[in-house]
């Protein structure tokens, strides 16, 4: 079971800073694949990031992994956690809303407590989880709705496609404990993101060519914000926060990343969602809300009468 940490007012803070700063990815790739197709896109992301976290990890002095079997579960865990999802996801936006995109992304902690029950020993799948579980997963398919069940148009591929991504977070999530405990942070992320690349970048190649690079103003910034900020930059921060609050805390990023998100979505790119879109994430935060489990502690040590 993992222990939750009292969380303090800079972590706080930080965390607030880690769900802005994840919360414009979305808007961030939706500017950028106005003029980049996807599988660049996301090869651009990942190498390049990879190349700000090695030389923050030089510069740090940390530990370069070492050995055959540390550098294979640093590529499977960059095709975890970086190639598959972070290309569904961009594959998924270019069907539809970014806001929309972030509502399903939320999904990744819903998935991350199913998965981590079914080959982690120390994370049981208690009543309370299996409750968060379900209002969860009840959030994801009414947002998705029945209809893109039954009838497979690009737009429902593009959901689907979402939720492929955030099972396949989850599945990182296992992976790491299982295989990467021990590295420095700043070493394991630009490992898993030099795995993720040596994938991308041949897929990219393969199925659109070189890029250009002949880009405007208004996607070189998104590009800007994308890739040092919200991926180099918020990797760190991620990992500074869960080392202050743990990792049951961290988890509270994902209820702040979509309001952002959509709140952008709204306002730079005029989008409109539908009023199911705002219940299914609704549904998805109570069943976080409950997984974790702080707030109903809290409301039954004010409401029931103490023992004397």
């Amino acid at each position: 079971m993992i222990l939750q940490k009292q969380i303090s007012t800079r972590a706080w803070g930080e965390l607030l800073l880690l769900g802005m700063v994840w919360g414009g990815v979305f808007l961030a790739a939706a500017i950028a694949l106005e003029e980049i197709p996807p599988f660049t896109l996301v090869a651009i992301r990942i190498s390049l990031a990879a190349l700000i976290l090695w030389g923050v990890a030089l510069l740090r002095g940390s530990r370069i992994p070492r050995g055959r079997r540390v550098w294979a579960a640093l590529f499977v865990m960059g095709i975890l956690n970086n190639a598959i999802p972070f290309t569904l996801l961009t594959l998924g936006q270019t069907q539809i809303e970014s806001g929309l995109t972030s509502i399903f992304n939320a999904g990744t902690a819903v998935f991350g407590i199913l998965i981590a029950a079914m080959f982690l020993k120390d994370e049981r799948l208690t009543s309370r989880k299996a409750i968060g579980v379900l209002l969860g997963l009840s959030g994801i398919i009414y947002t998705a709705g029945f209809d893109s069940l039954r009838n497979l148009d690009l737009r429902s591929l593009g959901q689907l496609a979402c939720i492929g991504a955030t099972i396949s977070y989850a599945f990182a999530g296992v992976w790491a404990r299982k295989h990467l405990s021990g590295l420095s942070p700043d070493s394991a992320t630009a490992g898993m993101l030099t795995g993720a690349a040596l994938l991308t970048i041949p897929i990219a190649l393969f199925a659109e060519g070189l890029p250009s690079f002949d880009y405007s103003t208004r996607t070189l910034g998104a590009l800007l914000y994308y890739i040092p900020v919200a991926t180099a930059f918020a990797y760190l921060l991620y990992f500074r926060i869960l080392e202050m609050a743990g990792s049951a805390n961290v988890l509270l990023v994902t209820l702040l990343v979509s309001p952002i998100a959509i709140l952008l979505g709204v306002l730079v790119l005029s989008e409109a969602l539908p009023a199911r879109s705002y219940i299914g994430f609704g549904l998805i935060a109570a069943g976080l809300a409950v997984i974790d489990g702080r707030a109903f502690s809290t409301l039954r040590r004010s409401f029931m009468p103490k023992r004397t």
